[in-house]
């Protein structure tokens, strides 16, 4: 990589913020998803991203609007915001591919690289290491990778059958897509008007060995906002990492 590499680090980004969060109700009966408060902060998990991405260098967000999206708006335009947000509404249903492109296009610099986040996602972790990971692979696109834990205790056991040992939520074997990624400005091109790119987008860039894979530091925090069950976790995390 030569040059600058400050140069490649995105100073703008695109919140997908429009899902209906049915496996949150009754906290989205009233509010789109990211305007649930995680317990204990008095802060929406918007706000907790638009702060982190402001920490992260980010200028200017774009915020992808759904379901109740009139929740949303009041909000962000009532807020102390730490960096400059527009919003914009899906007037029909483009699909998760397709509203990130109508996004993508209000952001303000077309030429430059930019973040992208899903609306339920609380995580910290360092997001000008993810994009100096990506400058260094010229990637097209770059997915942040997470291990969750499985929410399950597992069983270990030998040879014969004979169970050796239990684990409580032990880390998944696997490593999933974390909802944060960082795009080069050619990336919007690629993005289907109508559909979702993750399974056409990714896949194509995936066998062009363009798509590449950032796995969150150890120790990293990242939960995605599903359930109510997630909202208690996230709190009891909170409450251990500042008690």
């Amino acid at each position: 990589m030569t040059g600058d590499p400050h140069a490649h680090r995105p100073t703008q980004a695109v919140i997908l913020a429009g899902g209906q969060g049915s496996r949150l109700r009754p906290y989205t009966d009233d509010r789109p998803k990211p305007m649930v408060e995680i317990p204990g902060t008095g802060t929406p998990i918007i706000g907790h991203q638009l702060s982190w991405l402001a920490a992260e260098g980010v200028t200017d967000a774009v915020v992808s609007c759904g379901h109740l999206a009139e929740v949303l708006q009041e909000w962000l335009e009532s807020a102390d915001l730490p960096l400059n947000v527009t919003t914009v509404v899906e007037t029909e249903p483009l699909g998760r591919g397709g509203g990130l492109k109508y996004a993508a296009r209000h952001l303000p610099h077309a030429d430059r690289p930019w973040y992208a986040t899903n609306g339920d996602i609380w995580t910290r972790f360092s997001l000008r290491d993810m994009a100096a990971f990506h400058a260094e692979r010229d990637a097209t696109a770059t997915l942040a990778l997470a291990r969750p834990r499985i929410p399950w205790g597992a069983v270990e056991t030998d040879a014969f059958g004979h169970i050796t040992d239990f684990i409580e939520s032990p880390p998944s074997p696997y490593l999933i897509n974390a909802g944060v990624y960082v795009f080069s400005a050619s990336f919007t091109g690629l993005l289907p008007d109508r559909g979702d790119h993750e399974r056409t987008t990714f896949p194509r860039l995936a066998r062009e060995k363009s798509l590449a894979g950032f796995p969150l530091p150890q120790g990293a925090y990242w939960r995605a906002i599903d359930t109510a069950k997630d909202l208690t976790e996230a709190a009891k995390e909170l409450a251990a990492q500042t008690g």
